[in-house]
């Protein structure tokens, strides 16, 4: 994904959700979008194809990927058996760095993101370095045995925090697995995945 550098907050109002899981982007008095016009518009009604730019560009936000990637994750979910906006959620629920988010080995996305960059994962023993890798049930992840002693890991076990359901963390010893196939229930809801799928099947 081509980096953004440009303010985090504004992109959260943009799409009226906590984009990047850090406390301080969370919604705060400013309810409309950012912009010069965005008071005025607070009650404008949004035709049906911003609704479906808007959803398309929050679920794309919301899991750090890039144009190309999230049509080619569209294409993937349309030849699925499956209700092709499941489909789609699956997909990215399965990238290595929504698991390591998912697992409570990182505390936000883009710090599973960059923390997968950087080598610091290895899945079934082997190191593996790309954030879209596709993690299957059964999967083993672990933090490297020489990473593990780093301030960025030794003090997870303390935390409160509850992995998804369909995956058996040990944050102690910094690793996990995929113990089952991920259910309708355990997908992203922030995102109106049906609007997606319009936007991209037009």
């Amino acid at each position: 994904m081509a980096r953004y550098t440009g303010p985090k907050y504004k992109l959260c109002r943009r799409e009226g959700i906590n984009l990047f899981g850090n406390e301080k982007f969370n919604k705060g008095k400013k309810t409309y979008g950012p912009g010069q016009h965005g008071p005025k518009n607070v009650f404008a009604k949004p035709s049906e194809y911003a609704r479906q730019l808007r959803e398309k560009q929050k679920l794309k936000r919301l899991f750090g990927v890039s144009e190309k990637q999230m049509r080619n994750y569209y294409d993937e979910a349309s030849k699925k058996k499956e209700i092709t906006g499941n489909a789609l959620l699956k997909i990215l629920e399965a990238r290595l760095d929504n698991v390591i988010y998912k697992s409570g080995l990182a505390s936000t996305r883009p710090q599973a993101r960059q923390i997968v960059n950087h080598g610091h994962i290895s899945v079934n023993g082997v190191r593996v370095n790309i954030p879209s890798y596709q993690i299957k049930v059964g999967d083993k992840f672990q933090v490297i045995e020489k990473i593990k002693k780093s301030p960025l890991y030794s003090e997870l076990d303390k935390q409160k925090f509850a992995p998804a359901k369909w995956l058996k963390v040990d944050l102690k010893n910094c690793n996990g697995e995929v113990t089952r196939a991920l259910e309708v229930q355990d997908l992203e809801q922030a995102v109106q995945t049906s609007l997606v799928v319009e936007y991209y099947s037009k």
